[in-house]
């Protein structure tokens, strides 16, 4: 069983668009778990006019993106669990292609396209420009686990909930424990149309708001709480 894991909030503009690329990918039996944080616009309307089964639609109980996707991983059911945002479009062999490799590894990450909103190409592929590979200490300084692009199986769950408290990023988390305790494996082909646009919450991938001083505070706040994991 697959399990597509959706934070949402005041997603009106794109939802409908990925949510179609989703559905036509999952069988009968999988699920698309989505997570509200509390939208003001249409989005549960929209959601709810797909009048899939398949689509389990839960409130955030607290507020921001990782109780959002917290949220999402832990109502959850599939072995197989894939992470997804409200406004990029899924090529239609992704949950094929990435749902076979999680018989190999534990982690999957593919590449994707940077689009516009209106889905035209900005940047071909984000391994590229990012220099997207495996390596601990690498991605502590600079992260390739962008969660849309993320896939992994349930036995990661027990290692990576609850997310700590003032982490930077639920993406970055998640790899740095598959990178201590899991097979990771980067797939290169793009299989989602990565769009970036003015109400992103996600940062963009070639230039970052926050300082130095605050990046680094959140790396160092994340190896502590590996740490911490690590002697539980």
């Amino acid at each position: 069983m697959i399990s597509v894991c959706m934070a949402v909030k005041d997603g009106e503009l794109f939802i409908k668009e990925q949510i179609s690329s989703i559905l036509t990918q999952l069988g009968v039996n999988d699920e698309l778990i989505v997570s509200d944080d509390h939208s003001s616009d249409s989005t549960l309307e929209i959601i709810n006019s797909f009048q899939d089964k398949r689509i389990k639609i839960f409130c955030n109980p607290g507020s921001g993106i990782l109780n959002n996707f917290e949220n999402a991983l832990r109502h959850s059911s599939g072995e197989k669990i894939f992470l997804s945002d409200q406004d990029d479009v899924w090529h239609k062999d992704k949950v094929g292609k990435m749902g076979a490799l999680l018989d190999h590894y534990d982690v999957i990450v593919c590449d994707c396209t940077i689009v516009d909103h209106q889905l035209n190409p900005q940047h071909e592929s984000f391994f590229k420009i990012n220099k997207s590979s495996k390596g601990m200490l690498k991605n502590i300084f600079k992260n390739s686990y962008m969660g849309c692009c993320m896939a992994f199986n349930r036995s990661i769950l027990e290692k990576i909930l609850p997310f700590p408290d003032k982490i930077p990023m639920h993406d970055l988390w998640i790899g740095l424990n598959a990178e201590l305790y899991f097979s990771v494996f980067f797939l290169p082909e793009k299989l989602v149309f990565y769009r970036r646009h003015s109400n992103n919450a996600s940062s963009d991938p070639k230039k970052s708001s926050q300082s130095l001083k605050i990046k680094m505070s959140g790396r160092l706040h994340l190896i502590k709480n590996l740490l911490v994991k690590s002697y539980a």
